[in-house]
């Protein structure tokens, strides 16, 4: 079993799909490992191999902080960008706007850019437009035709549009790592280089410290070893990807050398006595925390 963008589905999800088989070899695949995944690739039992480098041609995307969605360098980028035949994708985290959020929606912005940008054809993208006309906006980005395109998430994966060059997320600190890291890599997959700007003004240190990760790196794994040190890692045994674990003492991150010596005694003891029948207490004691949750814990 092939489970693609992995960091799309719920454990119990996966599990259903898994069980469809008789224990079917699995293999997971995502950008972004979830924090629970993470986990259980480091201390359970889920082997991992990480690709750490670029297609062949492709240059790494450039990312950028700024403040202002109205900046003047970032209007003058694009109108660059777009005048030599790149494409322009633009987040916002909402479609409309909301006296309880204030966030930038989409449809505002498309206004905003198309007075802006009188020349270009500026699109909108989300998900109350209907199916038929969401692909024709796409089809009509991939050609050509738009050159701007205001959207929410619904751009995050699927899109493979080798002339797209600029990412603006805005309200970037609204999103999750994992939703960032995939966003940007919707640019930049041609010959020519990408550039994400991340615009917003972050209000939290969580949201500040997704933005300085971003950043700071492209790299998928290191970027989602942040995300769990932000997020916490979830339950191993349960259907929690992310968050505060059940343990009394451990810390999944500080205490990862002495957690990986206890991996490979644990895994020793099951291989020598799966059933644990040499170890009574040990397996009450196991089955009475963990019980039916058991069965998750190898549902990668």
């Amino acid at each position: 079993m092939v489970v693609d963008e992995q960091h799309r589905f719920g454990v119990l999800q996966r599990g259903a799909l898994a069980g469809k088989g008789d224990h079917p070899h699995v293999l997971v695949m995502t950008a972004t490992p979830i924090p629970r995944t993470l986990t259980l690739s480091v201390f359970g039992d889920l082997a991992f191999s990480v690709i750490d480098e670029l297609p062949p041609g492709r240059i790494s995307t450039v990312t950028r902080h700024l403040n202002d969605p109205d900046d003047p360098r970032l209007m003058k980028f694009i109108a660059r960008e777009t005048a030599r035949g790149g494409r322009v994708y633009w987040v916002c985290p909402v479609i409309e706007e909301s006296e309880k959020l204030p966030l930038m929606p989409v449809i505002r912005r498309h206004e905003i850019l198309a007075e802006r940008f009188p020349g270009e054809k500026v699109g909108i993208l989300h998900g109350q437009i209907p199916p038929e006309e969401r692909e024709a906006t796409m089809e009509a980005f991939a050609s050509g035709d738009i050159s701007i395109l205001v959207s929410t998430t619904v751009v995050e994966v699927g899109l493979d549009v080798r002339e797209a060059t600029v990412m603006v997320v805005e309200d970037a600190h609204r999103f999750g790592l994992s939703q960032l890291h995939q966003l940007r890599g919707r640019v930049g997959r041609g010959s020519s280089a990408g550039s994400c700007f991340l615009v917003g003004r972050p209000g939290t240190d969580e949201g500040r410290a997704r933005i300085q990760a971003m950043c700071s790196s492209s790299d998928g794994f290191r970027i989602a070893e942040k995300d769990l040190i932000l997020r916490g890692p979830g339950e191993i045994c349960g259907v929690r990807q992310h968050g505060i674990t059940d343990f009394r003492v451990a810390d999944l991150v500080k205490d990862r050398r002495l957690l990986e010596e206890a991996r490979e005694d644990a895994f020793s003891l099951v291989r020598s006595d799966p059933s644990l029948s040499g170890f009574p207490d040990l397996r009450r004691e196991v089955f009475r925390r963990l019980g039916a949750k058991l069965r998750l814990a190898g549902t990668a």
